[in-house]
């Protein structure tokens, strides 16, 4: 027997609805709740991030204006702890920063200041990068590290032309890289891939034309989910000064 039929509203109902009744002072449960009923609505197509939240290991920062002095000094702390105390063997577990207050044009608008608060994040970050990673958005090999972690950094905003990457307010998920690296090192990880790009074509119409096997091009194209040109080049640099003269 199948699974019964979804009651509910379809996912883009859903996020629009929450786009409308979420704003600069809705309360951080409110937010929470948002984004949980987003992320297991049963269309939504990343199934690391339903375990995340059925496991209750997703961490919730509520700030208010990207690419803030506040916003930087808070989420540095926050995302420092996070890489510091999670405990990684039990199973996937992410950071989630919502930003509240930020104001969002359209895709390009996010990508900036996507990457502007990365740069904020390296600037104000005493701990050295990842040495498991790169710091070249160039490189095949880049991840992006703060407080001695290296993260994937999935971006997600209402003016996403991507459903699965919609969200009411303006998120950015920091996602362990060390378990992708576990998960691409394990059995599972080809069956899973191939199951979430399905289900994001049945989502969406269409596959996401920014999804990358690892070690082909640079994680850095992925991170805002806007579809970048083959020439695109990260708007922030990581590298120290002393080491790029």
């Amino acid at each position: 027997m199948g699974q019964p039929a979804h009651e509910g509203p379809d996912l883009p109902e859903l996020l629009e609805h929450l786009a409308r009744a979420h704003d600069a002072d809705t309360p951080p449960d409110e937010i929470a709740a948002a984004v949980e009923s987003m992320v297991l609505h049963p269309d939504y197509p990343c199934l690391g991030a339903r375990s995340v939240f059925n496991r209750d290991r997703a961490t919730l920062v509520v700030l208010e204006r990207m690419a803030t002095e506040e916003a930087t000094e808070t989420l540095l702390q926050a995302l420092t702890d996070f890489g510091a105390e999670t405990d990684r063997s039990a199973g996937f577990a992410s950071l989630v920063a919502v930003f509240r207050a930020a104001e969002i044009a359209d895709e390009a608008g996010f990508e900036t200041l996507l990457w502007r608060q990365l740069e904020l994040l390296y600037e104000a970050d005493s701990q050295p990068w990842d040495p498991r990673v790169s710091d070249d958005p160039d490189n095949p090999h880049f991840a992006f590290s703060v407080g001695g972690t290296a993260f994937f950094v999935v971006g997600l905003h209402p003016q996403s032309s991507r459903i699965a990457r919609r969200t009411p307010l303006p998120t950015l998920v920091f996602n362990l890289h060390e378990q992708f690296e576990e998960l691409r090192a394990s059995d599972r990880f080809s069956r899973m891939r191939d199951t979430i790009r399905r289900r994001d074509t049945e989502l969406q119409g269409s596959l996401n034309p920014m999804v990358a096997d690892h070690g082909r091009s640079s994680e850095a194209r992925q991170y805002s989910g806007r579809s970048v040109p083959e020439d695109w080049e990260a708007p922030a640099s990581f590298e120290d000064e002393e080491t790029s003269a």
